[in-house]
């Protein structure tokens, strides 16, 4: 399976569907976000699970229980391959999300989003390395009996290391020596494969150039 999910970051379901179209063949499927399903909803990713590619929704629900429990027994009739919680919910609303999913959905708990380094966590009342954290966290979303975690490929390594048949998504990939964006814990697609990632989530290095399918050809070959 190709590891590659491309993130389709758009309000446009038009420009959403057309992207998808261009990388669905050649990826291992595509990742629509808070900002795709504000605007779409649940018929926009309808829309593009037409198209017959595996979609990773990357809403990273966080509420109390009862609240996340409801949202996933509503999104469950689309069946996602991939579905993102915040492990910082805590155990019973991870426990409440995997119960409500789809058995083919695999759940997992984005740990530190990598667009935070040390300074943040700390501006947070979070005490030590971004690292430490994602283990704390690692830790409890496997007891908690999801599927894996969402990290930066920083960490992921670690990660596997202590949850061998964890499953493990990487975002804030980077081509080497392309532009970090907002992101301040990035690695280069082949690092994050090498460390351990099951799937790699890449955004701009491939649906903002030129030619997506192209971009995107590119960095498998490189894998």
């Amino acid at each position: 399976m190709n590891p590659i999910f491309v993130a389709i970051d758009t309000p446009s379901l038009e420009q959403a569907r057309a992207l998808a179209e261009q990388v669905g063949p050649n990826s291992g499927g595509v990742k629509l976000g808070l900002e795709f399903f504000a605007a779409n909803g649940p018929a926009g990713v309808a829309a593009i699970l037409q198209l017959g590619i595996p979609v990773f929704l990357d809403l990273k629900l966080h509420d109390i229980p009862n609240t996340v429990m409801k949202a996933v027994e509503a999104l469950r009739p689309l069946e996602p391959a991939v579905l993102t919680v915040h492990a910082a919910g805590g155990r019973a609303m991870l426990e409440a999300a995997k119960a409500a999913a789809a058995p083919t959905t695999k759940v997992v708990a984005v740990t530190v989003l990598t667009s935070l380094d040390g300074r943040d966590l700390q501006s947070i009342g979070v005490g030590g390395a971004p690292a430490e954290q994602v283990g704390r966290l690692a830790e409890l979303a496997r007891s908690s009996g999801l599927d894996g975690i969402v990290c930066s490929g920083s960490e992921v390594e670690a990660a596997r290391q202590a949850w061998p048949d964890g499953y493990f998504v990487v975002p804030g990939v980077r081509l080497a020596g392309g532009a970090a964006g907002d992101q301040k814990r990035v690695v280069t697609p082949r690092e994050a494969l090498d460390s351990g990632a099951s799937i790699l989530v890449i955004g701009r290095p491939i649906t903002g150039a030129e030619d997506p399918a192209a971009a995107l050809r590119d960095i498998a070959l490189s894998l």
